[in-house]
């Protein structure tokens, strides 16, 4: 049977570190025409690491955009593949703003991101097919599924997906919810492989809600009206798409596993989307209640969102390449362990994929 696995991991963490204490003199608004007095905001930001548990995240550089963050992990992927990179068939770029400059907030996708990497990586092979997936935070594990489909198929061997966004750069400083945005990029690279082992991607679900919930997340002018900044920035109503996410991520990952034929308890580790601290312990709890588990095994979600806050699309390869590398916490992964990578966010969309380590 023809299976896709991961044969290499990698991830760019950017260097610069924001912590919360720099958003003390931000001046927030609750929402339009509707401000927080500056002398509230060491108990603002006191609260939201309360509930996010973000103590810090990570910034590009000035000099920085997603496509080179995404360069950078996916040298690191190939790096840990062994493999040519002129053998690659497929270069999947998720996110969702593009290529935004620190001095000019507009978004360039024009190339596309994936084809800008590809060029980085001085890939020559013109059946290297390039393209970008803007999924929003689900994206890389789309472009997973996506390029299991190839990979199974027999249409191609290899592909790359990369999950990179710098969100520092469209997030509204007088918008409380601008401390949960971070920048980064995690990349995988993928390989088919015939086999009669249950392992790789055993199985994967996938929904998208948008007649009631396409607008949870949307681009909107700066809360602070003072200054006629015309710019969009990444807006969020957070109470709703906490429900959403819970309501909606459960079953996915449910459906996911019964497609594989398994049950929760054969999975050791959830790799979800670090969105909120709060959010994600609560569809844990909630996943677990559906299967009627009522203990929850310590560490079975590793989470770096304390430190690297939310990155989008990058969190959940980031997390992967971490735990892979044993370099979070001492965790590890090892040959036969089954993992569930799943995700939640803009469209609304929600995805998991079942996958068995090698």
């Amino acid at each position: 049977m023809r299976r896709t696995v991961i044969v290499g991991t990698g991830r760019y963490i950017p260097t610069r570190r924001v912590s919360n204490d720099e958003f003390l003199n931000n001046r927030f608004f609750m929402d339009y025409d509707q401000p927080i007095d500056t002398d509230d905001n060491e108990k603002t930001v006191g609260r939201f690491q309360e509930i996010t548990e973000i103590g810090e995240r990570r910034f590009a550089e000035d000099d920085q955009v997603a496509s080179d963050l995404g360069f950078l992990a996916a040298e690191k992927a190939i790096e840990d593949s062994g493999i040519d990179p002129e053998r690659l068939d497929y270069i999947i770029f998720a996110h969702n703003f593009g290529d935004v400059l620190a001095n000019n907030r507009r978004s360039d996708f024009c190339p596309s991101l994936a084809a800008r990497v590809k060029q980085h990586l001085k890939i020559e092979n013109p059946e290297c097919i390039a393209y970008d997936l803007p999924f929003g935070c689900p994206g890389w594990v789309q472009g997973v599924i996506q390029a299991d489909y190839f990979l199974r198929s027999g249409d191609a061997n290899r592909a790359l997906v990369i999950g990179g966004e710098t969100l520092s750069r469209i997030s509204d400083p007088h918008d409380r919810d601008s401390m949960i945005y971070s920048d980064g990029a995690g990349a995988t690279v993928l390989e088919a492989r015939e086999t009669d082992e249950d392992v790789g991607v055993l199985g994967h679900a996938a929904r998208s809600d948008t007649i009631d919930h396409a607008r949870l997340l949307w681009m909107g002018e700066s809360y602070d009206q003072s200054n006629g900044d015309e710019t969009l920035y990444l807006k969020m109503y957070g109470r709703k798409l906490y429900n959403y996410a819970l309501t909606n991520v459960p079953g996915v990952v449910k459906k996911s596993l019964e497609r594989a034929g398994l049950n929760l308890t054969d999975v050791r580790k959830v790799f979800l989307h670090q969105a909120n601290a709060k959010m994600d312990d609560a569809i844990l709890k909630r996943l677990f209640k559906l299967y009627q588990v009522n203990e929850i095994p310590e560490g079975i979600m590793p989470m770096s969102i304390s430190w690297l806050g939310n990155s989008s699309v990058a969190t959940v390869p980031t997390l992967v390449d971490l735990v892979a590398r044993g370099e979070m916490n001492g965790q590890q992964l090892n040959s036969g362990d089954t993992v569930i990578l799943a995700s939640v966010g803009a469209g609304m969309n929600v995805n998991s994929v079942v996958y068995r380590w090698v």
